[in-house]
């Protein structure tokens, strides 16, 4: 989290206690709760990548969340600390990359360096388990904080820019009409 933020300070977690797994469609309904809070309503705003001042509506749906957790080509890792779900992402292999999405920390966990611990965890299996060289994602241009903080953990802009699925409610419901997606990728490095 920024260090100029106003929200208070998430309590740090024993990183080294967190233990990750690939989910399975049992793990759908808690998957799909995470991934709201995380971003979109009132929830969200008890941490700091709320969505909720750009997009209203649903951040995605239960058909979303089970095609990430089937994709052939892909895992959906979850970040637990004794038994309970703290943070996910989605990883999907494309040849030499991995995809990085469906990112999400509980709320009030955000700023503790869960974040920052998922995203290694992400950056070991995708060079491990499939030899990628590089982890590449895409997140709304005008998330700066966020862009901002990919950039500190090696992530670089591209310049690639793709538009925001307007009229497709699945993905929410815009507040805006400049939204628009930027790739964002860095290099990543077999352990």
């Amino acid at each position: 989290m920024p260090e100029s933020s106003t929200r208070p300070a998430a309590e740090a977690v024993a990183t080294d206690r967190l233990g990750f797994r690939t989910a399975t469609t049992a793990d759908v309904p808690a998957l799909l709760a995470l991934v709201e809070s995380a971003y979109r309503g009132d929830t969200s705003r008890a941490g700091w990548t709320t969505e909720a001042d750009l997009l209203a509506g649903q951040r995605t749906d239960t058909e979303g969340v089970t095609a990430a957790v089937t994709h052939p080509d892909g895992v959906v890792l979850l970040a637990e600390l004794d038994g309970e779900l703290l943070a996910c992402c989605q990883l999907e292999r494309r040849g030499e990359h991995a995809y990085f999405g469906m990112f999400s920390v509980r709320p009030g966990r955000q700023g503790g360096g869960l974040g920052r611990a998922v995203l290694a965890e992400a950056e070991r299996y995708a060079a491990e388990q499939w030899g990628a060289v590089e982890m590449e994602m895409t997140v709304i241009e005008q998330r700066a904080e966020l862009v901002a903080w990919y950039e500190r953990r090696g992530f670089q802009r591209t310049g690639d820019y793709s538009p925001f699925p307007y009229g497709d409610e699945r993905f929410g419901i815009p507040l805006r009409p400049d939204l628009r997606f930027e790739k964002l990728t860095k290099a990543l490095v077999a352990r």
